[in-house]
């Protein structure tokens, strides 16, 4: 089932997730309830449900991902960027 609101989201989620991973946890969870409707759409014999939070937590994973990676990269005076550790 599509959540509403994030108060509407399972226990794991919303007491491990800050609010703006909870806002994409619940997007990514309902486009998967949507994309992944026909059983044949889906892996194994997985539910619609559980495909959607494997979904969600996946798209969340790379989101963070892509987030520690762009605030990782800075310029210094001379314009060289360099990754910092």
């Amino acid at each position: 089932m599509p959540y509403k609101a994030k108060s509407d989201l399972p226990d794991n989620v919303r007491n491990v997730l800050p609010t703006h991973a909870q806002d994409i946890y619940k997007e990514a969870f309902n486009s998967a309830w949507e994309q992944y409707k026909d059983k044949a759409d889906r892996r194994d014999d997985a539910s619609r449900e559980e495909t959607a939070h494997k979904v969600a937590w996946a798209a969340l994973k790379t989101i963070m991902k892509k987030a520690r990676m762009i605030n990782g990269i800075r310029k210094n005076k001379r314009g060289i960027t360099h990754v910092l550790a």
